[in-house]
């Protein structure tokens, strides 16, 4: 009987363990994070939901916000949104032309996504940062959202290996000793992480919210900074929980 007991253990251990390793992504990815005069006007903007690493999407219902801040001004995007299919699930895409020098912020705010397995509300405000034309103003200033990574290092024309930092904030204010996720976008799953540890990693800001990461290898590189909300939503009548995440996508290039 201890044998069978032992047994189904492990066998249990084996499918949760694993499972904890799966980080929950919002991802916005665009087809250039830096445009230059000889380059297409046009970036394309991959928006979706997702376990980037493993490869695994997830349902992402048409965004509540979808827009870009561009030399402090805010323009609404939602309305362009496409639906499409990335991994399997519902997506969207957008084709914005660039017609002006700039720094442009793209984010979205996602509808409440209910998550059974953690019995609670995910919330990932999500952004990533393009320049063109040369244009180098503004790379550090926040778009507002409720829960946002402020990057400390130039969000784009980075090298693997460079030393990647940000602030974790909430309501506007740092949050001491976040914890940050960390996840490569394994696109094609070309690449296998050598055990589940090594699929998201994860680093700790220190008391002013402020965290580093070099990544190691060129691509894009999400990092997700999550905090328990400070308010609740109906679940089956129920108060829930609400899991928000602060997002931010950069990548990083070899050098040639």
């Amino acid at each position: 009987m201890k044998k069978k007991t032992l047994f189904l253990s492990i066998i249990i251990m084996g499918l949760i363990i694993p499972g904890q390793t799966f980080a929950h992504f919002g991802m916005v990815i665009p087809s250039d994070s830096m445009v230059m005069q000889e380059d297409n006007r046009a970036v394309a903007l991959l928006v979706s939901f997702s376990h980037p690493f493993e490869g695994v999407g997830m349902e992402l219902t048409k965004p509540h916000v979808f827009g870009v801040m561009a030399n402090g001004k805010k323009q609404n995007l939602l309305s362009h949104l496409k639906k499409i299919q990335i991994m399997g699930h519902t997506a969207w895409k957008l084709d914005y032309n660039v017609k002006r020098p700039g720094v442009f912020m793209f984010y979205m705010e996602p509808k409440p996504y209910w998550e059974s397995a953690e019995d609670c509300f995910i919330i990932h405000y999500t952004k990533t940062v393009v320049t063109a034309f040369g244009d180098d103003e503004g790379w550090d200033k926040e778009v507002g959202l409720k829960t946002e990574i402020v990057p400390l290092t130039k969000p784009y024309g980075l090298y693997a290996g460079n030393l990647f930092q940000g602030i974790v904030k909430l309501n506007g204010k740092p949050v001491p000793y976040a914890e940050v996720e960390v996840e490569f976008y394994n696109k094609n799953k070309k690449y296998t992480a050598p055990t589940d540890y090594m699929v998201a990693q994860t680093v700790k800001a220190d008391k002013n919210g402020v965290f580093s990461y070099a990544a190691p290898k060129s691509g894009w590189w999400g990092f997700a900074a999550l905090s328990q909300g400070d308010f609740k939503l109906k679940h089956d009548g129920e108060d829930k929980d609400v899991e928000l995440g602060a997002i931010i996508w950069v990548e990083f290039h070899d050098m040639k």
